[in-house]
């Protein structure tokens, strides 16, 4: 009786739940205003750095190209906004997880200082791991299709929204052990379960880097394998912080005869 009290006690209002989301989302859009604003001010170099791949597989005097008149303008801005996202994406991730926090039990809200941090580092690590692994090897598939009479010149636009989709996907698909491994604290998922749909995740992770990735099938594995390895993490990191079965307690009857 007292629990439900105190459930009764603890329940939020929705709009008390809506007050909450509206600062949190206004934290957010400062943070990334901030980033966005000291980023904007090293706007060329950012660029710079995030098309070195892309140039150091091109050939000796080949570069990106505008078509626009605005549009190296408007690329400038969208990497400045990247760089911000990617600055604030350890607010962001903070301020997700603690609007999530007062749906839980005091003793799962101790967590959430470690999981905050893991998932900045794994969204950064993720972004990463595209950056320098998947953005060589992909961009040396598309330029070899190039000939004497067909000469790859790609512009600005294309390959900013090109590389932000998948700096962004590597560092959101990078998220998946954190986020099984709290699940399975929680008590929603479990090592049995993970393993019994271990297929169906594979078919999900293979259709997911469909969608997220272009139409080739080079890039797409290299975004389906990393998941089947983060998936298998996340099997072990269930099996350690999973949330452990309840021994069942003794029936009332044995007990009275184990007194006798």
């Amino acid at each position: 009786m007292a629990d439900q009290e105190k459930d009764t006690e603890d329940k939020i209002p929705f709009t008390a739940h809506l007050e909450e989301l509206r600062k949190r989302l206004i934290t957010c859009f400062v943070a990334v205003g901030i980033g966005f604003a000291i980023s904007y001010g090293f706007k060329e170099k950012l660029f710079e750095i995030l098309t070195n791949p892309l140039i150091s597989v091109m050939k000796q005097g080949e570069t990106l190209i505008y078509t626009g008149l605005p549009e190296a303008f408007f690329t400038f801005l969208k990497v400045s906004f990247l760089s911000g996202l990617m600055v604030a994406s350890p607010v962001i991730i903070y301020q997700f997880w603690m609007f999530v926090a007062p749906g839980l039990y005091d003793r799962e809200k101790r967590l959430m200082v470690p999981v905050v941090l893991l998932s900045s580092i794994f969204f950064i690590g993720g972004a990463l791991f595209g950056y320098f692994i998947v953005f060589p090897f992909g961009f040396q598939f598309f330029l070899g299709f190039a000939t004497e009479t067909i000469r790859p010149m790609p512009s600005m636009k294309e390959y900013l929204g090109f590389s932000a989709k998948l700096l962004l996907a590597f560092g959101l698909v990078f998220e998946l052990p954190l986020v099984l491994t709290f699940l399975a604290r929680l008590g929603i998922v479990s090592v049995e379960f993970l393993k019994k749909n271990r297929k169906f995740a594979i078919l999900v992770f293979f259709v997911g880097a469909a969608i997220l990735t272009p139409p080739d099938v080079v890039t797409q594995i290299m975004m389906a394998l990393p998941l089947m390895v983060l998936y298998e993490i996340s099997i072990v990191g269930a099996r350690i912080f999973g949330k452990k079965k309840e021994a069942p307690e003794p029936a009332a009857g044995a007990e009275s005869a184990s007194d006798q």
